[in-house]
């Protein structure tokens, strides 16, 4: 299970980013594309490190969201 960061961007989309694996971002039409997408991502990404014999970084939960 990943973390993932998901906000309305300037080209009409929903960007997704997984901050703890750096990089991987995707977007949608909607949140639940934008989150359908990121999901997909994620699972290329690990694959990806995986395959290549790197290590897996570690899901912190450690995001804040704040209003200033």
């Amino acid at each position: 299970m990943r973390e993932a960061i998901i906000y309305y961007g300037e080209d009409n989309c929903w960007i997704a980013e997984c901050p703890s694996l750096p990089g991987c971002i995707s977007q949608g039409k909607t949140k639940s594309d934008a989150i359908s997408n990121i999901k997909e991502a994620i699972e290329g990404y690990v694959l990806a490190l995986e395959d290549d014999g790197l290590p897996v970084p570690e899901e912190r939960f450690d995001s804040v969201l704040v209003a200033v």
